[in-house]
């Protein structure tokens, strides 16, 4: 039996199992509406009209729901040409971060090179540094690509070569990896596999769970990212949803904002819903060794 901080015992008495179950329901009632709150006011805001979203308090529900708001912010924001761009980042970036951090982890867990303690240490020692320190080096490594001098601004590489440095999905990758049985790459060997082969043949097709992960990770991020698209993406014709969405909302009235926010929200939110068992048998599945 678990240990926990009140004994079935003390639960079992008498006030004691109505008192823990009011404390269970009252935290669960509280943070539901935490998160649940910002995103009923967005998909709320989006039918009101622009007078009854400004006016204060808030209204909870729209009281003449306007569902052109909708088709406002899908012409008037060219949202179908920022989605496309979008997309277009975020498939290249699940393509990059895929082979070069499939790469780098295979290599770490499985060809165990010299020093590659040290090299992993390093790595999961910049996620102790804040993103915000890192966009001026990165901005002037972009404007003037080392050793090239080549200006990345307003290309797609500006978008995916950062995020293949990715410290985290390397660590994922690598503890997936290691829970991979020695044996089945020493019959490999036997057989007269190369390393290569045994990645292809092997290490990636078990590892199908947490390459869904890191795929999603890298397609959220991409979609929610906004300051280092905003830098490097200047021109309107390459601009990401997000930054897209700021740029129109000077000259946009506020409900329009809104709807054009929850139809960008609907991609993350429906890849989240189809594969959020892949996501928890991905993070899950590298936990147990053997």
């Amino acid at each position: 039996m678990s240990r926990t901080l009140i004994s079935q015992a003390q639960i079992g008495r008498g006030r004691g199992r109505y008192l823990y179950w009011a404390i269970v329901v009252a935290v669960l009632l509280i943070f539901t509406l935490i998160f649940i709150g910002p995103l009923y006011w967005m998909v709320t805001g989006a039918l009101k009209s622009g007078q009854e979203i400004a006016q204060t308090p808030p209204t909870l529900f729209p009281k003449d729901p306007q569902t052109r708001n909708y088709t406002d912010a899908w012409t008037n924001l060219n949202l179908a040409k920022l989605m496309f761009n979008t997309f277009y980042y975020a498939i290249g970036a699940v393509f990059f971060q895929l082979v070069f951090d499939t790469a780098a982890a295979y290599a770490l867990s499985k060809l165990r090179p010299i020093f590659g303690n040290v090299v992993l240490g390093l790595m999961l020692a910049t996620l102790m540094i804040p993103a915000m320190v890192l966009i001026v080096p990165q901005y002037v490594t972009a404007i003037d690509l080392p050793f090239v001098h080549v200006s990345l601004l307003d290309s797609p590489f500006a978008i995916w070569l950062p995020l293949v440095a990715n410290a985290f999905n390397i660590f994922l990758l690598k503890r997936f990896f290691d829970s991979i049985p020695e044996d089945l790459i020493a019959a490999a060997m036997v057989d007269g596999a190369s390393p290569l082969r045994t990645l292809w043949s092997i290490i990636l097709p078990m590892s199908r769970p947490i390459l869904g992960v890191v795929s999603i990770f890298a397609v959220t991020y991409v979609w929610k990212d906004f300051l280092w698209p905003k830098l490097v993406m200047p021109s309107p014709e390459t601009r990401t949803l997000s930054v897209g969405i700021y740029a129109f909302s000077g000259g946009t009235p506020m409900n329009v904002v809104v709807a054009a926010s929850v139809i960008a929200a609907i991609p993350t939110v429906v890849i989240f819903l189809i594969f959020q068992r892949n996501i928890m048998a991905g993070l899950t599945s590298g936990s147990l060794k053997g």
